[in-house]
């Protein structure tokens, strides 16, 4: 109980609604108290002390909150950072955000909220930029932020920013990735690194896949991402997880949680670095062609066959023994090749090349089969290695080429039962014999004659990396870095293990080209056993409802031929199911169209690298260039423009000026054109820099913090389950009827797409019936979009959590801060946990009231209401389940027998039988007659109750058409309404 109530004391001071004088002191008071009453025979007392003196001598800007949250669906990972910083001084300090982001992931939204002011990234085209050291200190960091800065895998995202006294921070960080499949699992990784103790620290990761989770692990914390490849090998990791860590797991969904609290936290370290929170998984996999998944007009072709027999490999290592190796790097690379040795299999062939200024071949001529006596002989060439001397790269890949090349054209049978690889090793740069890499590559790909692959591995930070990965894209291989204090051995030996075990070769992915507008890399020379194959396409707007898919690939001396056609409109429907019934959540809708535009990005970049011609490489250029603008990606082709907020003297914030802190990432450094020579693997850093021009009035996008204050709402809404109420001000009626749909339905609520430009759709999500109700399910807004097409196309999302504003700029904004967001057409204004309203035009006012529980019970989900407050601006052909009656009159009378005036919800009855029995009441819309009856509606979150006249049966005869009609293939879909538009 120490450390919950330790846990709870700490968030109570952070939360509370104090002045922040008084915020300062009770947060040093409860931490106080808290540890005061910490039990000693668990937590010693000079870790009380040390937590105490950390927290209280702490100078920096006080992280209250910490918060990384992953969702993964089907592989493709979501991940949001948000960290919230205090200043508990008069003065303004600096506050430094950094955040280790996945080398291979894209960062696509950065926004930063100081002082209750918004300030807003935005990606634009990188600047051509022409290097004044050009060709000077290739391959190193450019700098190094922390202890721990990029290691080959990780780069630093940096943002130091300005916090005015007694006031908050609030960086958001979001970025994208799709996991690679290793050695028979998937690998995510959190930093968790925060640089202090935190207040409140939570990592998240939620994984949704279609196929069931048979494999699922959590690792102790690394330090580094170097101390990875001693711990390849798949173990049970339970009696290890992380202190605090918790798992909730079913058989296509796992949670998993951790949240230590201070004293946990300094137990692990106390300076805040506590390490990477590693998670591993694998899934079923159906026997066949692979796994289908179609959404929003995309698809994603996972393929990762099992159970098949080893194709032979011919390989030749190719190991840099230069001088500069000598020490560790040389002994490590010695104990990794002696454990390589024993894992060759009886049908591999294989050799030896050294390379420093002198060429050395272990049995020149010839490819030796793997036999005890060939592996003794290979151990002990191996052990007699001695560095010295230069490094001739270039002439070293020519003797190893031409072993493996003479070697086929003499047994032509090799080329298609085997698979033939070169595995190059170095930790330098060319120093003798040729030196420039155009040349050094073209020989190259003379040499390989595209007969085999070449797989290069870079040691340390003396790499030309740019050369390494070219020679590698270019050769139908892969490049891997080792930082220079890892452990080179396991490393080495754990990238022999991805791609020493073939099963397939050849690989080819066709789709009928009928339905298929663009797919990424369909052609794969090789398919290692634990990988995985994954092939992403969009589908033409006529498609038809099948896709039909071939795979061909070679097997030894089989060649492999599976097809089956898929039916879209069936396989969308499971999609969709899944994702529901899953929860995945807002991260879902259109996970697969992302996942296509990420490995377009990545194939245009590749296909840029390998380019031979300025106008290929242009047109490769602009393909991946435009995508990355397309999807918000930061890219080696795109950079991050920050806004910075400007502190005056006196200590408050200047009015915001665009600031512009151009933030890019050199992640992928091969793939700066010639005339932009990289200057290495630079970790992500955003620093703040002077406007390059001053702003000469404030930004078009004014932010300010907005008072929590009562709104004005109108009756007309769709609320709670969802109810629907109408109000007719000029009929004096109030209408209500509810909508039982579907979980995962997108709704039209209102559509005005032809006129205004506006259309509002809302997401159903499921929750079961309490007990006693008369339903079986209840069903919630959990997401609302609000589409604006005019004057440019904008849009609003809204969940319970967050809010994201995709307009000029793209904002991700917290649903617990209280802020607003003005535009020349769109405004956002968020009141914290409570509500959002929406101004479009200056004159059509949407609110959205946020409904969201501490400790839901099983039948609450957190969700949404939706609200009409002004429609002025809409025009009278609206429509929609609310917005086809917003320019309507409606009558009420009785069904028989009575003659009645009805003025507003009352009503006037003169009897005409005498009878003195209510009589059945109806209205009159649009030519129909709808039977209702009186009802009582509360809205508002409970706050007003209002009086209406309820129509049953899912609105029948009440709403144009059924309710199908307003059912949407997706969240933004702006179709018309398909029965036209709202005349009589």
């Amino acid at each position: 109980m120490l450390f919950l109530a330790l846990a709870l004391c700490l968030s109570r001071a952070v939360n509370a609604a104090l002045s922040e004088d008084a915020e300062v002191a009770e947060l040093v008071e409860l931490e106080d108290y808290a540890l005061s009453r910490a039990d000693f025979a668990t937590v010693p007392r000079r870790v009380a002390r040390q937590v105490k003196t950390l927290l209280t001598k702490e100078t920096k800007p006080h992280i209250q909150e910490y918060s990384v949250q992953t969702t993964i669906i089907s592989r493709y990972a979501f991940t949001a950072v948000s960290c919230t910083m205090f200043n508990r001084h008069s003065a303004a300090i600096q506050g430094v955000f950094q955040f280790q982001v996945p080398a291979a992931a894209y960062v696509s939204n950065f926004t930063m909220i100081v002082g209750g002011r918004v300030f807003p990234s935005q990606i634009k085209a990188k600047e051509k930029k022409v290097r004044k050291d050009k060709g000077e200190n290739n391959g190193k960091p450019k700098s190094k932020e922390s202890t721990e800065v990029s290691d080959g895998e990780m780069e630093l995202f940096r943002m130091a920013v300005t916090i005015p006294g007694r006031n908050r921070a609030i960086f958001l960080l979001t970025y994208e990735e799709l996991l690679q499949r290793r050695l028979g699992y998937y690998e995510h990784v959190t930093s968790v690194r925060p640089m202090q103790l935190v207040s409140k620290l939570s990592v998240g990761v939620t994984i949704v896949e279609h196929s069931r989770i048979k494999y699922l692990e959590v690792l102790p914390l690394r330090n580094s991402r170097t101390s990875a490849s001693s711990s390849r090998s798949k173990t049970d990791g339970k009696e290890s997880m992380p202190v605090s860590t918790v798992i909730r797991q079913n058989k296509t969904f796992c949670k998993i949680t951790f949240t230590p609290n201070i004293v946990q936290q300094v137990k692990i370290a106390n300076n805040g670095m506590l390490g990477d929170f590693v998670v591993r998984y694998d899934v079923d996999r159906e026997i066949g062609i692979g796994d289908i998944q179609v959404l929003d007009g995309h698809f994603v072709h996972y393929f990762a066959p099992k159970d098949l027999p080893v194709v032979p490999k011919n390989v030749v290592f190719v190991i840099d023994t230069s001088a500069s190796m000598v020490g560790t790097k040389i002994r490590q690379t010695k104990d990794a090749l002696f454990t390589i040795l024993r894992d060759l299999r009886p049908n591999d062939r294989f050799n030896f090349v050294t390379f420093s200024n002198r060429i050395r071949v272990w049995q020149p001529g010839q490819l030796v089969s793997v036999t005890p006596n060939s592996v003794r002989d290979a151990k002990k060439f191996i052990y007699m290695i001695s560095p010295t001397g230069g490094t001739d790269i270039n002439n070293a890949i020519q003797t190893g080429s031409s072993l493996l090349r003479d070697y086929l054209s003499t047994r032509p049978e090799s080329s298609h039962n085997s698979v033939s690889l070169i595995i190059f090793l170095t930790d330098g740069r060319p120093t003798v014999g040729e030196l420039q890499t155009p040349s050094i590559l073209g020989k190259t790909k003379t040499a390989v004659q595209e007969k085999f692959c070449i797989f290069t591995i870079g040691m340390g930070n003396d790499v030309d990396y740019r050369l390494l990965e070219r020679m590698a894209l270019e050769n139908c291989g892969t490049m891997r870095r080792i930082p220079e204090e890892a452990d080179a051995s396991a490393m080495l030996k754990g990238f022999y293990d991805e791609i020493g075990t073939p099963l397939l070769s050849d690989i080819r992915v066709d789709y009928s080209e009928d339905a298929v507008e663009y797919v990424t890399q369909h052609f794969f020379p090789n398919y290692f056993n634990g990988s995985e194959i994954v092939v992403a396409g969009k589908l033409t707007n006529h498609s038809s409802d099948s896709l039909h898919i071939q795979v061909t690939a070679s097997n030894s001396d089989r060649s492999l031929r599976l097809e089956k056609d898929v039916l879209l409109t069936q396989r969308e429907q499971e999609t969709k199911q899944r994702l529901t019934e899953a929860e995945a959540g807002p991260d879902a809708d259109g996970y697969v169209e992302r996942l296509w535009g990420f490995l377009s990005v990545k194939d245009g970049l590749k296909g840029r690298l390998r380019s031979q011609t300025s106008s290929e490489r242009e047109k490769f250029t602009q393909q991946a260039a435009n995508l990355s603008l397309e999807y918000n990606f930061l890219t080696p082709l795109t950079q991050m423009v920050v806004e910075t907020p400007q502190v005056l003297a006196n200590g408050t914030l200047a009015e915001a000026e665009p600031t512009e802190a151009p933030m890019s990432t050199d992640s992928e450094a091969a793939n700066q054109l010639p005339d932009q020579e990289s200057t290495g693997n630079t970790p992500q850093s955003l620093q703040e820099q002077p406007a390059r021009r001053p702003a000469a009035s404030i930004a078009k996008n004014g932010v300010k913090k907005t008072a929590k204050k009562s709104v004005t709402l109108s009756k007309t809404s769709a609320d709670g389950d969802p109810h629907f109420v109408v109000d007719f001000p000029l009929s004096k009626l109030t209408v209500c009827f509810n909508i039982n749909g579907q979980a995962g339905d997108v709704l039209r609520l209102v559509t005005d797409h032809k006129q205004s430009g506006v259309t509002v759709n809302g997401k159903l999500i499921g929750a079961p019936a309490p007990a006693g109700s008369h339903k079986q399910q209840r069903t919630y807004f959990s997401s609302i979009i609000v589409v604006v097409d005019k004057p440019r196309r904008s849009y609003i999302e809204v969940t319970p959590r967050k809010v994201i504003l995709d307009g000029r700029d793209r904002m991700i904004l917290p649903c617990s801060s209280s802020i607003s967001v003005e535009s020349e057409s769109l405004g956002v204004a968020i009141v914290a946990d409570t509500n959002i309203t929406v101004t479009i035009q200056k004159t059509i006012r949407f609110i959205i009231l946020l409904h969201t529980y501490k400790n839901p019970a099983p039948y609450q989900r957190d969700h949404l209401g939706f609200y009409i407050a002004n429609s002025q601006g809409l025009s009278n052909t609206t429509h929609g389940l609310l917005g086809q009656f917003l320019f309507e009159e409606v009558g009420l009378t009785q069904l028989s027998g009575n003659i009645t005036a009805a003025k507003g919800n009352e009503t006037q009855e003169t009897s005409i039988t005498g009878n003195l029995e209510p009589r059945p009441m109806a209205l009159k819309v649009k030519e129909r007659t709808v039977a209702v009856v009186k009802k009582s509606r509360r809205i508002y979150s409970g706050t007003q109750i209002v009086d209406c006249w309820f129509a049953r049966n899912n609105a029948a005869k009440l709403i144009d058409g059924q309710y199908q009609d307003y059912v949407v293939s997706h969240l933004f879909d702006t179709g018309d309404w398909p029965h036209g538009t709202n005349t009589h």
